[in-house]
């Protein structure tokens, strides 16, 4: 059954039995905290080459030189003072890390306190990826994440006070950096299309009908396709079907499900429908997809 509220506070979504698709490049279990710089995760010895699916937070920003790293198959490229946020449940990949410095904040959301949590949308998936600061903001920016790389390599508190400290200091960051501009910041959307997409979000699995969110949301199709036209530039129905695809690039890409069960759990009636429908919208079949993601970079 769809849902017809908007939430503000979208959480990221893993449908039932989707967990074995999170995975770490670090091999241990993440802390719900954590701070690094990009050198100890070069000597890490983690795959870093491979995508993987986190249930975390991560942020990353340079300190010099310049890094690509991939957000749900889509290469970002970072340069210094630039912040890059990829949400839990986003597939991520690492570029080379050879030719860059700077730092990588991991943190759970239930790590913020919840004002922050819900007046920065941690979890919204659709913010946007890359926040470039303007030249005013970088001093702020550093001193922000100083303080906190200090408070976080000190051990001078009571764990509870630590804790406490840490999790208002990264909530200063996150607000920071959630005012930023995104790279590709454009006009706002209109109220009829991000409660489409929160829709779309919730129940991709459950249909890939238009007229069942048109239904939920009590508009047209038509009216839900004029929205999505406007907001970004496609019918409603490839909106869902582009994030059903998504779905399963995440899956076959970080976990070892069978194609067959994948396209099971995103409601194909067979492994043959969803072998098309996927080859349709990608140029190539799951298998393919899977094997060109995992290859050696």
């Amino acid at each position: 059954m769809l849902v017809n509220t908007r939430q503000d506070d979208i959480s990221g979504r893993l449908f039932p039995g989707a967990a074995e698709c999170l995975a770490e490049p670090f091999g241990a279990p993440a802390p719900s905290f954590e701070i690094l710089t990009l050198s100890r995760l070069r000597a890490s010895g983690a795959a870093l080459g491979r995508p993987f699916r986190p249930d975390r937070h991560c942020l990353v920003t340079l300190t010099s030189g310049s890094l690509r790293h991939a957000v749900d198959f889509r290469e970002h490229a970072l340069a210094p003072g630039q912040w890059l946020w990829a949400r839990p449940g986003q597939v991520q990949q690492w570029g080379a890390l050879d030719r860059a410095e700077g730092t990588v904040i991991r943190f759970a959301t239930g790590f913020l306190d919840p004002d922050t949590a819900i007046g920065v949308c941690a979890d919204d998936p659709h913010a946007p990826v890359l926040r470039v600061p303007a030249a005013e903001d970088h001093a702020l920016l550093r001193a922000a994440t100083t303080q906190l790389q200090w408070e976080h390599s000190a051990d001078r508190l009571a764990p509870d006070t630590r804790r406490q400290v840490l999790r208002h200091l990264l909530a200063v960051l996150v607000l920071r950096v959630a005012s930023l501009p995104g790279a590709a910041a454009g006009a706002e959307h209109s109220e009829v299309y991000l409660s489409f997409r929160d829709a779309v979000e919730r129940d991709f699995a459950n249909t890939r009908t238009l007229s069942d969110y048109a239904e939920a949301l009590a508009c047209s199709p038509r009216t839900l396709s004029r929205a999505t036209i406007a907001a970004v530039g496609m019918p409603a129905k490839e909106f869902i079907d582009r994030r059903v695809v998504l779905e399963a690039k995440r899956m076959l890409a970080c976990s070892s499900v069978p194609a067959a069960r994948i396209g099971e759990r995103l409601g194909f009636s067979s492994a043959t429908n969803f072998n098309k429908f996927f080859a349709q919208r990608t140029g190539r079949t799951p298998i393919a997809f899977r094997s060109e993601v995992l290859a050696p970079r």
